[in-house]
């Protein structure tokens, strides 16, 4: 990635300029037997479509917070980058009372109901699959994103020094976000073609780092996994060796 690359964003474009095909996120949901993978340019389109609809249909500006109420999950990895594109403020798990949107899985609708402004909800079905019936209040994000831009241009350039990023009580500007994962990709050893296996959740940066930030930034990719805890060693030694794994968490 270039030196130069300041947000997550950033970190996005030069990905595609080096190689668009090359294999970036791939999703496992260990209860459901989901398995998804997305291209480095596949990511980038979920990203710029999710991007447009903020900036767009929900006309979210620099600076506005958004709880993120989802778990770890490749619709989450996007989210993260699509925000950090419009300059939006993710917090995870954060107070819908207090965010002026909300993003939010099905098992925290009530919670997210708590959101006075635009509220978005997300089946986590496979295949990013509707709702079967539409949360009353929300706008249901697999009927949304799809009619949205395949490019994504911001209205106002994104600051990389304000904040961009509150999980776990602590908030990081954009360019911390993409520093610390530069410091964490090379304490795992990852570069170019790495590939590492993280079953961490979301909410600690930890997991958001492994699960996303460090690949992104080292050039390498993510096998993101779901409940994890459901394989025994054998399965999990099998998907090591499928996956061609070459790190794992620490």
């Amino acid at each position: 990635m270039n030196a130069t690359d300041r947000t997550p964003a950033d970190l996005l474009g030069s990905a595609l300029d080096a190689d668009p095909s090359r294999p970036f996120v791939t999703f496992y949901d260990d209860a459901t037997g989901e398995r998804v993978e997305l291209s480095v340019a596949t990511f980038a389109n979920w990203v710029a479509k999710t991007a447009n609809l903020l900036q767009d249909d929900l006309a979210a500006a620099p600076g506005e917070r958004c709880a993120l109420l989802l778990p770890a999950h490749w619709q989450t990895a996007v989210w993260l980058v699509a925000c950090s594109s419009v300059g939006v403020l993710v917090d995870i798990g954060g107070d819908p009372a207090s965010a002026d949107l909300v993003v939010s899985g099905p098992d925290t609708l009530e919670e997210a109901r708590e959101c006075a402004g635009e509220r978005v909800a997300l089946s986590l079905q496979p295949l990013g699959g509707r709702f079967r019936q539409l949360p009353d209040g929300f706008a249901d994000y697999a009927v949304e994103v799809p009619s949205q831009g395949d490019r994504f241009a911001p209205y106002s350039p994104v600051d990389p020094d304000t904040p961009a990023l509150a999980v776990s009580g602590v908030e990081l500007t954009s360019a911390e976000v993409v520093e610390r994962a530069r410091a964490d990709a090379a304490g795992r050893g990852l570069g170019p073609g790495s590939r590492i296996l993280s079953g961490l959740p979301y909410d600690i940066w930890e997991g958001l780092s492994y699960g996303l930030y460090a690949p992104l930034v080292s050039g390498g990719s993510v096998v993101l996994c779901r409940h994890l805890d459901r394989l025994d060693d054998k399965e999990l030694a099998e998907r090591t060796e499928s996956e061609r794994v070459t790190a794992t968490t620490p």
